[in-house]
């Protein structure tokens, strides 16, 4: 088989760089790269004509739009039959394409994920955000494992798709946040197979410090009632999780008031993240911040819900005018 590796780019030339580089190295040299500049103002050309000579790429360069229209843009320049989407902030592993291929050929599905991990040349807080993002002690474990693969819903920070099936859907909606699950929830409404290849994995940077943590999850918490919106079907008692956490802490700070042993329940689920992710991780520290992590993962996401489910759903307010600071800043 062949593919087409399609990167949408936003002020990310290093990242980019460290792509390009682990693309380069890829044992399955079956692919083209297409990046797509999504109005940035440090742009990516220069790192991309330093790939020029080992890597088939064409870069294209448009106004800003979000990555969902951007991956669009990219997916009408493909040339094969089959695309690879990545985020700009992921390494690939070398046997990634070959690995991809050769279940494929065993196995055809008209869409693919994989799971995310980290380097052990991350920082600290960027181990911690991908333990938060993936731990099952913060509701991320779900994603990523075999239980999953039935419907699966493929993530476009390591996602594939057939040609026929993107176009078939209309690739990705206008949408700020949440626009690859609604992409994957059409293409299963739509009678496309969908699977996981945990042996796929990427190695994700995800954000780089806890502000922007913050920031992301909160969108994710909105985006999930948007697609309850579209979906009706989609939301699930998993996704209720975060915000009851929100609401069930809140409800113990305020009884630790008067009866202070409520705090021993914080308290023994932040000493669980801490040994959890200090084992995984082998490092004290990145368990400390995990801690961290994990509350904003939770926090971060439960409230983007709460206040989408009232704006959305009880002053029946558009996405632009009730979110309008946060999707478009």
């Amino acid at each position: 088989m062949q593919f087409s590796v399609i990167i949408p780019v936003f002020n990310r030339p290093a990242e980019l760089d460290e792509l390009l580089d682990s693309l380069s190295r890829q044992t399955n040299r079956q692919f083209e790269v297409i990046i797509v500049e999504d109005g940035s103002n440090q742009k990516s050309d220069a790192i991309v004509r330093k790939y020029k000579d080992c890597l088939p790429i064409t870069y294209l360069e448009k106004t800003n739009s979000g990555p969902g229209l951007s991956r669009n843009a990219g997916a009408q320049k493909a040339r094969y039959d089959y695309l690879i989407f990545f985020d700009s902030d992921c390494i690939i592993p070398n046997d990634y394409i070959h690995i991809v291929n050769d279940f494929l050929t065993r196995q055809y599905y008209d869409a693919y994920g994989g799971p995310d991990k980290a380097l052990p040349t991350f920082t600290t807080v960027q181990k911690a955000i991908n333990y938060g993002m993936t731990s099952f002690f913060t509701t991320g474990g779900i994603r990523g494992r075999k239980k999953s693969m039935e419907k699966f819903h493929p993530r476009s920070f390591n996602l594939g798709v057939s040609k026929h099936a993107f176009n078939t859907v209309g690739g990705f909606r206008d949408m700020r946040f949440g626009e690859d699950i609604d992409f994957s929830l059409r293409l299963i409404e739509n009678g496309f197979t969908t699977t996981l290849i945990p042996e796929a994995y990427v190695y994700h940077k995800r954000r780089t410090n806890f502000r922007k943590f913050f920031k992301q999850v909160y969108n994710s918490g909105i985006a999930r009632i948007n697609l309850y919106l579209l979906h009706p079907h989609s939301l699930k008692p998993v996704h209720l999780l975060p915000a009851v956490f929100v609401m069930g802490m809140i409800v113990l700070l305020v009884l630790s008031v008067f009866y202070p042993i409520f705090l021993a329940i914080p308290l023994a689920y932040c000493l669980l993240i801490f040994m959890d992710s200090t084992i995984k991780n082998r490092s004290v520290k990145v368990g400390l911040y995990s801690v961290a992590a994990s509350w904003i993962q939770l926090v971060g996401y439960g409230t983007g819900f709460l206040s989408a489910f009232w704006n959305r759903l009880i002053l029946k307010r558009e996405v632009a005018s009730a979110f309008e600071k946060n999707f478009y800043d």
